[in-house]
């Protein structure tokens, strides 16, 4: 390097002329591309750094007050669930320190259509920053039949978490409709039930903690290729359903001991609508639905959620960070259109909604109709200021009230 001519790369011994850089720095240089390389690596330790499972490990009031903000009503179901969520990751964050082997608690959700038993699940997944997929019980069916196996819902996980393995194994995975898994009738059947009682056999051992080999998404079963091994220990289930058909299971078996129950016919007097039968849920009650008792064992958690309410409709449509007026709004504000909703009209939706029976769903249904016509319109009109809801709008279905410039 005694000549200028002759300064080359200390790292790739490229000659000056042959790069765009050099840094020199006494008797030593460096090219762009060995800059651009060491960048690289760096970048590369941080990212895998970063991908780590670092998780802060919530307290349950903690993951509670999160909750609150996104769902209305459901006290006890938050409860149940935060306190199972934080002693799920409690254990996993301690399990090398631990003498005592704690045992995995999975949970099993059971409430009405639209009581928001998916919303709860992916809102605890979202503060908790852990992979998440829901996957649908109707659908699964034992190995070797048509139709999605079990290992297939760990490999979506896995894809979910960008293969990263150690992240997939903090993950939550939701079996949505897993009454529709239960044995189709009480007698032994010569032929198979590969959608029913099978599929709860299959999934024991993955939902209590197995070293389970799959394969990535989009490839072909085949002896050659080298299968993928994640632990599902750790991995946390939650199982939900509107179990139709188990309330009157629980009262025919409350109503054969209702020494110990003195209130339950006063109770139905009263009103059978403020009286939540799933709060006297017993194991019992689960294997008579149909569940094999190694199924029910599974699953020790268990919370319900009760029948939304007018009251609790109303809040749903106002309060959350997400609420369903909130998210119209903001639709129509990127038009640069104010929209309204009266408070006749908040009461009448959220009546409308209640008698279908279909809990928070039938919300967003009737207001999607309400506005269909408009939000047709507005992207299309530059003299549109401000849309009102009114109640003739729900009662009578005209048009809500527009306001032009």
């Amino acid at each position: 390097m005694n000549k200028k001519s002759e300064i080359i790369c200390s790292f790739c011994k490229k000659l000056k002329q042959k790069v765009k850089f050099l840094a020199v720095k006494n008797e030593n240089a460096i090219c762009n591309f060995c800059i651009n390389l060491c960048k690289n690596i760096i970048n590369k330790k941080l990212y895998n750094k970063k991908k780590e499972f670092t998780t802060k490990l919530l307290k349950p009031f903690e993951l509670k007050k999160y909750l609150d903000s996104y769902v209305v009503g459901q006290e006890q179901a938050k409860k149940i669930l935060c306190i199972a969520v934080h002693n799920h990751y409690k254990r996993i964050l301690n399990i090398r320190t631990s003498n005592i082997r704690l045992e995995k608690s999975n949970i099993l959700l059971l409430g009405p259509t639209g009581s928001g038993k998916t919303l709860l699940v992916k809102t605890l997944a979202k503060v908790l920053n852990v992979p998440f997929i829901i996957v649908d019980a109707t659908s699964l069916t034992e190995a070797g039949y048509v139709g999605e196996d079990i290992e297939s819902i760990v490999s979506n996980l896995i894809n979910i978490a960008n293969n990263d393995i150690k992240k997939a194994e903090r993950g939550i995975i939701y079996i949505d409709e897993i009454d529709k898994i239960t044995r189709k009738n009480k007698n032994v059947s010569i032929t198979r039930d590969v959608s029913g009682e099978g599929v709860q056999q299959a999934l024991l051992k993955l939902i209590e903690g197995t070293i389970c080999n799959v394969l990535p998404i989009g490839e072909k079963k085949h002896t050659e290729h080298n299968f993928i091994k994640i632990n599902t220990s750790q991995i946390l289930f939650i199982c939900g359903g509107t179990f139709n058909g188990l309330e009157k299971i629980i009262l025919d078996r409350l109503r054969k001991n209702f020494l110990g129950f003195k209130n339950y016919y006063e109770l139905k007097k009263k009103n059978i609508d403020n009286f939540n039968v799933f709060s006297y849920i017993q194991s019992e009650d689960l294997l008579k639905f149909g569940f094999i008792p190694e199924f029910i064992g599974r699953l020790p958690a268990i919370a319900f959620l009760e029948n939304l309410s007018e009251n609790i409709l109303i809040s749903i449509l106002t309060k959350p960070k997400n609420a369903l007026v909130k998210q119209y709004q903001q639709l129509l504000y990127m038009d640069g259109v104010i929209l309204k909703v009266t408070g006749e009209a908040l009461n009448l939706i959220a009546k409308k909604a209640f008698l279908q029976k279909i809990g928070a769903r039938g919300l967003r249904n009737i207001l999607e109709n309400i506005l269909l016509n408009v939000m047709y319109e507005i992207p299309e009109r530059k003299d549109i200021i401000a849309v009102v809801i009114n109640k003739d709008s729900v009662l009578e279905n005209v048009l809500p009230k527009i306001f032009f410039k």
